[in-house]
């Protein structure tokens, strides 16, 4: 292989190596992004066995009694 050979061949391999190094990045990400969901999932299995209290809800205003201040301090 002469120099103009090697160097038209230079780009093709490079993209091949970039092809490689974005193939992997893909794969870490997905990884990545299964390991979250699997500890998401864990989190909401722990959840669901556990019971909810039902929270107190606030009186509507017009239940509320009315209040005794007449502005004057």
């Amino acid at each position: 292989m002469d120099d103009s050979e090697a160097r038209s061949a230079g780009p093709i391999e490079q993209a091949s190596d970039l092809s490689d190094i974005a193939a992997q990045c893909a794969v870490s990400n997905l990884l990545d992004v299964a390991a979250q969901l699997a500890g998401l999932a864990e989190d909401l299995k722990a959840l669901s066995s556990r019971r909810i209290a039902p929270r107190p809800t606030l009186a509507e205003p017009d239940d509320q009694p009315e209040s005794r201040f007449s502005g004057i301090i």
